[in-house]
């Protein structure tokens, strides 16, 4: 129906000329006395048949070589076919402009997906580089004796770490699909090692840690739900006051998948905000008042989550706390996910 209005629309010059015929017609069939003894109807009747008959075969000619054009247009047609199509002189015109603004596209797409490769080729290269110095530093601070300084510089350290270590994983979200290996893996053995990695921010605010059993068992992938993990638990540190706890636990849901929760005290998540959060760049109310936040943790963790099957949710309660969820897929979906 919608193919018939936009043809009718197209022909409405030709609709038009034909009324005008029909009505000039019939006023020179009032006006001559000559005409007086044929009939108006009848031929009034022929027009408007000969007319239709015109029409119809002209949107089926013309909607059949448009699908076959639609149909062809991405692979280019081949000279055979283009003159199976019998294009009117102005339609080859648009033809061959049409082709010619797709090779311009199609050489510019190329050009830029060229460049977006080299870039973040060599921006992987430049990340894998700051790595090194970056772990002779760490080993380096073990022989500090200050304390209080040791403290500090493991401090700066682990913020540089996350940094460069968020900034590779952006780099490879493009291509996590080739990355991807979903595996049984034990949730304590993932929470406890970045707990560990996060030990000197934790120390310098005096943050605890209430942990359940964890003895569950999920199928994931092992190197992106640590990266997932350890966004929520930087979150977490970041934003909960001194001297309070952290509460990680794990429940299974009516369906019977499996929920890894990381409670925090913090100042929460205003209403506004939680619509928002997994957004690139945003940082939020709360991210305003910390020169440390750049929006792009809770963006990574939630596209990676999603690639993998996980899905992250949030509950929070300004003044009292947010609690981040980590929903785990069931073997029915983990089939789906992967396709086999």
């Amino acid at each position: 129906m919608k193919m018939l209005l936009l043809f009718l629309r197209e022909r409405l010059a030709w609709i038009g000329f034909f009324v005008f015929l029909i009505i000039i017609l019939n006023i020179l069939f009032s006006l001559d006395v000559g005409l007086v003894g044929v009939s108006i109807w009848y031929v009034n009747i022929i027009m408007l048949v000969t007319f239709s008959l015109f029409l119809i075969w002209r949107y089926i000619r013309e909607v059949g070589q448009l699908k076959d054009f639609l149909g062809n247009v991405d692979s280019r047609l081949d000279d055979p076919h283009t003159k199976s199509l019998a294009l009117s002189p102005f339609q080859k015109k648009y033809y061959k402009k049409i082709e010619d603004v797709f090779d311009d596209k199609d050489t510019e797409l190329n050009n830029a997906k060229v460049q977006l490769q080299e870039y973040a080729d060599e921006l992987l290269a430049w990340v894998h580089e700051v790595k090194a110095p970056l772990t002779t530093i760490n080993l380096m601070l073990d022989h500090i004796e200050d304390l209080t300084l040791r403290r500090k510089l493991e401090k700066e350290w682990l913020r540089l770490h996350l940094l460069v270590d968020q900034q590779l994983h952006q780099t490879r979200l493009a291509s996590i699909e080739n990355d991807n290996y979903l595996t049984e893996i034990e949730l304590r053995t993932v929470v406890f090692k970045e707990i560990r990695a996060m030990q000197a921010w934790c120390l310098e605010k005096d943050i605890g840690f209430d942990i359940g059993e964890l003895t569950e068992n999920v199928m994931t992938d092992s190197k992106w739900i640590a990266f997932i993990v350890r966004q929520l638990l930087s979150n977490a540190i970041k934003y909960s006051p001194v001297k309070s706890e952290i509460f990680i636990f794990t429940e299974i849901d009516s369906s019977g998948a499996t929920l890894l929760h990381i409670k925090d005290a913090g100042m929460g998540i205003r209403a506004e905000d939680l619509p928002r959060i997994f957004q690139k760049s945003y940082t939020g109310t709360a991210g305003r008042e910390s020169a440390q936040s750049t929006g792009m943790g809770l963006y990574l963790a939630q596209n990676i989550a999603q690639k993998i099957g996980v899905r992250i949710s949030v509950h929070s309660v300004v003044g009292e706390g947010s609690v981040f969820t980590l929903r785990f897929p069931l073997q029915n979906e983990y089939v789906k996910l992967t396709g086999r």
